[in-house]
Order: C-alpha cells, then structure tokens, then sequence
C-alpha cells in the first residue's frame, strides 16, 4: 500500500498508459469521487449530454485510437450506456466503461439505495454478458490485479471491458502500479497453422482466377498494412465489403471494388463470384455486407479465414489466426503477372462535380457532390439508412477516414461518435452524413461539439422521416417524424462565431454550401439538405427491393 496511492488514481494511470486521452461521461453521485481524482490527472474530461452518447463517443474514439473510456453512474447511467456497449461488442471495439457504484459498505447490508434494480449483482452480472471482461472492485487489495486483468483482455480481444467502483473505493489505498504487462494476444497452433498455409497456398497457386474478400477484421485488428503487402507480394485483386471499406487503398490498381451480393456493381459480383479461388480474410457474411444474403459463393472454390479458425473447402482448421495466416501465406504463395490477375474492371476514382443551374436537389446528385468534395483531411461516419447505402461507393483512401456500423446499425450512432473522432484525430474534420431520423436520436450532442471547439461538417439529409423504413416495408404513420428547422439548430446550441448553418434545396445551393464548408476549416458547418419526398440512392433502392422479395419468399 501507499498512503498517496488510490485505486482511482491507479485506475486512472493504467488509462492513461495504453493511450486514453480522454474520458466521456456523465455525472453522478457515486462516481464524483473519481471523477474528482479524474481531473487531476493527465486524462481529459468530457462531459456528454446522456450516457449513451458517452458511449458512442467512446467507441467513435477507440476505433482511431485503439482503445477509448466512458464514466457513468450506477443504474440509471449504467443501463443507459448499454445499447453502446452492445454496438461495440457486435463490433469488436475495445471500449472500457467505469461506472461508480454504491458504497461496499450498502451492498454488502443490502441496502435499498437509489439505482438499485432488483439486486447489486444484476448490472454486473448483465455486462458479463457483452464484454471480454468485468470485474467489481470491492477490495483495493485485489483491484489493481483486477484492473490489470480486465484491461489486458480488452485490449487482446478488442472488445469492451466493465469495471464497478463503489464509491467508497474510489480513494481506498492500493498498491503502486508496476509495468504493465504487454498484451498477450491469441497465437495460432504451428502444426495447424502449417498445414493450413500449405493447403491455401497450393491453391491460390493452381487457381486461374484467384482473388482476395477483404473483410471487417482486418480492420478491427489493425491488419490492413499486412494484407496489402499480401495483395502485392502475389499480386491479387481484391475487393472490400461495406464494413470494412477502404481497409486497403481504393486507388490500388488491384482493387475491384466493394462487394455486397447482388447489390454490387456487376464486374465486381461477376469476378467475386466467378473466382476460382476466393480468399476471404476476416469476412464477416451479415445481411448487409451480403447484400441481404444474396450472394453466390460456392464454399468448395473459397479460402475462409476468420473468428480464430480456418476453412478450406470442406477442411476445418482450428486456432488460426489471421495475422499468423497473413504472414505465412505471403511467404509461401508463388507470385503472379499482374496482366493475370488484375481486375476485370478497374475501380473508377471520383468524378468532378457541377451544379446544374436552377435544379432542385436529389438524392444521387447530393451524394455525388459529397463525393466529389470529401478529401483525406475528412473522416466520414454513415449513418445507417441511405447515408451508408450511398457512402459505399464513395472514394476514400485511408481506412480511418470512413466510420460505419454495419452490423449493429444503431441509428444516431453518428453524431456522438464524431465528437470521439475530433478528439482522437484533431487534425482532421468529422464529416457527418445522417437522416433526419437518425439525427433526432441524438441531436444534443451537436452542443458538446461546440463546446469542444470541433470542427466538422454535418449533413443532415431531409426527406422528412424514416426512409430507409418506408423503403423496406409498406409505409406507415410510425415513420413519420417532427419536422425540425434543422439549419437552426446550431446556433440554439451555442455560439454562433463558431457554427455555420445552412438550409440548401438546390444543387447549386449544395455546391456553395460545400464551398463554404470546405473554406471554413475552423467552424463547425451544419448543412441541411431537402430532398424530394421518397427520393434515395440506388444504393437503398436496391435494398428495399431485396428486403421486400426476401420477406415475400
């Protein structure tokens, strides 16, 4: 023990050590201590409007930053940050949420104390349920071991992590932190991994027109730098998925494009689904990023890597991991002509945009001006909706520079998330691309973005209510929405120096709203665009359609 030492303060240094800058959060009352202790230490607060926001924010953050912190308060902040910590669960986000509890002393009498639900272990016992680790530090004895552990397994599994701190704890004398031990991530089986190398290397070697799926843990795991030198030793086309867009470069002259089943552009389902020998890294086959399950993959002609395992054909390899398999197979696969191998159809970069005069704005003429104005200075978060439908075909190069949830697809994730973004990546600029529906989830946090000086950019596309909801099923009264004066709300929410807020309804108004946005590289730019009732990208369009025949079937 030290008499100066906390298991706040201890807490606190580990967070700071594996490169939390910032925590988010909310107040309360059984948190105050260490957030107290928070302020005095090298780690940032910031306060949210809510506590799922913090979460949101949270994971915007990890997903740059390689891990991220919220603060909440028992029960009612606990509980309210969840669906958060749900999202970032389904998606491999390593987020660490400490939430103050009741005192030791309440627990252990059974006290009725406020935010109690049901009993003192339901709230940890849900979070066991959704997190690579949770603990209760209810002794500074064995909290520091405890902190120690749930980190170490967030980090290694790139999943969230939960740690309950009474409140009577928070400045409980603990021992001093020794070095922190480096994080043991899984390893393959040598004898497995061999044998499976072998086997896909004979392959990809045979194969006439072999080609790499680039899937969503390559980017979780940080392995995009790995695949390309893959792409390049053997010289393969690949294509990405929506989730994991622009994992590798999109202006690589092997890159074919993004592949979502049926709804991908035809020389990049034909040549996914035509290959010989399909390469799938770290693929996940949800509904979206297979285009509602409308893809034609024969299993006999594919490689499948992922989840820790291997499957070739109808060979099943266990404790495989991708980055072992990576780095093994660059090295025993033979080489091949890029004239061979190149895509059927090369990936088209971004095309210019000009307004047509007096034309009232649509939805594909929003989305290609977006694209046209996007740069590498700009970090992209979809919405779900058309947002992510349209964002698929956009051109982005580095991999941090679009942010989408694909598979939990929680709608306002956006917004919050952004504030995270800004503050891991100060040098670049949030781009927001949300619906009206979407936007109302989460609109408050626009003033926390304020109040930390970000400046993003907002689109907030208007075509009064839930669209991607009319768009899957038969229309009804529950799509519809509040119409709000959106360009207006900016200022309402704080100083008006700092934020520009515009309401555009024609292509040129757009392209002089992007101008603007793109100049004032210092203020916050809220753009409000009308669009036409019902009107959508191609992208959504497609999938209604499938949705539709898919619930008909």
């Amino acid at each position: 023990m030290n008499e100066n030492y906390t298991v706040s303060r201890y807490l606190l240094d580990r967070l700071h050590q594996i490169g939390v800058k910032h925590l988010f959060g909310v107040p309360g009352d059984y948190n105050l201590d260490f957030l107290d202790q928070a302020l005095q230490s090298p780690i940032r607060w910031v306060g949210t409007c809510n506590e799922l926001n913090a979460g949101y924010a949270a994971d915007g953050y990890a997903r740059l930053n390689g891990v991220g912190a919220a603060v909440v308060t028992y029960g009612v902040g606990g509980l309210s940050i969840l669906n958060a910590v749900a999202g970032a669960f389904a998606e491999h986000v390593p987020v660490i949420i400490i939430n103050g509890a009741p005192p030791a002393r309440r627990r252990e009498s059974g006290a009725m104390v406020h935010h109690l639900v049901s009993n003192y272990y339901l709230q940890l016992d849900i979070y066991r349920k959704m997190t690579a680790d949770a603990a209760l530090l209810a002794d500074p004895k064995s909290a520091p071991d405890e902190i120690d552990r749930v980190i170490q397994n967030c980090l290694a599994l790139k999943l969230p992590a939960y740690l309950e701190l009474p409140a009577d704890i928070a400045r409980a004398k603990c021992r001093v932190p020794g070095e922190l031990l480096p994080v043991a991530a899984p390893t393959s089986n040598p004898e497995s991994l061999a044998e499976c190398v072998a086997e896909a290397a004979g392959l990809l070697n045979k194969a006439s027109h072999p080609m790499i799926l680039a899937g969503v843990e390559l980017l979780r795991f940080g392995l995009g730098s790995e695949t390309l030198g893959l792409v390049e030793n053997i010289e393969l086309p690949f294509a990405t998925m929506l989730s994991s867009k622009s994992v590798i470069p999109e202006l690589h002259p092997q890159f074919a494009g993004i592949y979502q089943g049926a709804w991908s552009r035809e020389p990049v389902r034909c040549q996914v689904e035509d290959s010989d020998c399909l390469l799938s890294l770290g693929a996940w086959m949800t509904d979206l990023d297979t285009g509602l399950f409308s893809i034609n993959l024969d299993p006999r002609r594919m490689i499948s890597v992922s989840n820790g395992q291997a499957r070739i054909g109808s060979h099943y390899y266990r404790d495989i991991q991708l980055r072992d398999f990576i780095r093994e197979l660059a090295l025993a696969a033979r080489p091949r002509s890029y004239q061979a191998s190149h895509p059927a159809q090369s990936h088209h970069p971004k095309q210019s945009f000009a307004a047509k005069p007096s034309c009232a704005l649509t939805a594909p003429r929003l989305y290609e001006c977006l694209n046209h104005y996007l740069d590498d200075q700009m970090i992209l978060l979809a919405e779900p909706g058309d947002a992510f439908c349209a964002a698929a075909e956009f051109n982005i190069e580095e991999a941090e520079n679009f942010i989408v949830q694909a598979y939990y697809c929680s709608i306002g994730f956006c917004t919050p998330a952004a504030l995270g973004v800004a503050l891991a990546r100060p040098a670049k600029r949030p781009f927001i691309l949300s619906g009206d529906g979407a936007f109302q989830m989460t609109a408050q946090e626009v003033s926390t973005l304020i109040r930390e000086r970000c400046p993003g950019i907002i689109v907030l596309i208007n075509n009064d209510g839930y669209l991607i909801e009319r768009k899957l099923h038969q229309d009804g009264k529950y799509n519809n929405i509040q119409m709000w004066h959106y360009a207006k709300l900016p200022a309402v929410f704080g100083d008006e120096s700092f934020v520009i807020g515009l309401r555009v309804t024609t292509e040129e108004e757009l392209e002089q709203a992007m101008r603007t946005a793109v100049g004032a590289k210092d203020k916050l730019v809220f753009i409000e665009a009308c669009l036409p009732d019902r009107d959508c990208s191609a992208g959504l369009e497609r999938l209604g359609a499938t949705f539709r025949q898919g619930q008909v079937k």
